[in-house]
């Protein structure tokens, strides 16, 4: 796999090319701007390799890498919660979303009894889906951005593995283990005609055994 400096490397060198193909597109530099943000965001800390505890990504949450302890207990490295297209994301982005909603919950209580704040966690819910439903764009953007981030390092991986599987195997090695063992013990027929000659197989006796009344019938003709 590509060590952290090199999916580093892969994020700032990836960053121009994001900011210019998106404000192409939109032609809107506040949401070139937000893409481009959560892009670094994602790469450079809130990626996949956040489900280990020696990762680039982990160490750099500082004193709050607590945070992601539970997150690595729970998730298996390289696992597809962490590094699947699209879930990967939204996993880490519901985990840290509860992690909010956990911190901020006695904030908002400690805020109510002692400055006498009007808000409830009620009111707090409400604002958090007016400023969903109003900017949806952004928040969208948003997703967009954090996903962009986490697909530059699970693609460079997986580009990483197919290239040595091609150098040490051939292209046989991008097939799955079982496949490319077939390959290489049966060639081609073993991977595309494994199906329809287990279906030819006979089984080794396809009589049936002799029901009693005929084993007693036989008996009688020997006396």
């Amino acid at each position: 796999m590509p060590s952290g400096r090199t999916h580093d490397r892969i994020t700032l060198w990836s960053l121009p090319v994001i900011t210019g193909f998106t404000f192409g597109q939109t032609r809107s530099s506040h949401l070139t701007l937000i893409i481009a943000s959560c892009f670094l965001f994602s790469g450079l800390m809130f990626g996949p390799d956040l489900d280990i505890h020696r990762s680039y990504h982990f160490q750099r949450w500082g004193w709050m890498r607590w945070l992601w302890l539970p997150y690595q207990k729970s998730v298996r490295h390289r696992s597809f919660l962490s590094h699947g297209p699209v879930i990967g994301t939204a996993v880490r982005l519901l985990y840290l979303t509860v992690w909010v909603i956990v911190l901020a919950t006695p904030v908002v209580l400690i805020a109510q009894s002692v400055w006498e704040v009007e808000w409830s966690l009620s009111q707090v819910a409400r604002i958090i889906l007016r400023s969903l439903s109003q900017h949806s764009t952004e928040w969208l953007a948003t997703f967009i951005g954090l996903e962009l981030g986490a697909m530059s390092h699970y693609l460079s991986d997986w580009v990483n593995s197919a290239y040595k599987r091609i150098q040490t195997q051939g292209l046989s090695g991008l097939l799955s283990n079982s496949a490319y063992k077939r390959v290489k013990t049966q060639g081609l027929s073993g991977l595309f005609g494994s199906k329809s000659s287990s279906k030819k197989r006979k089984s080794p006796s396809t009589r049936r055994p002799p029901t009693p009344s005929v084993a007693k019938r036989n008996s009688t003709k020997k006396d």
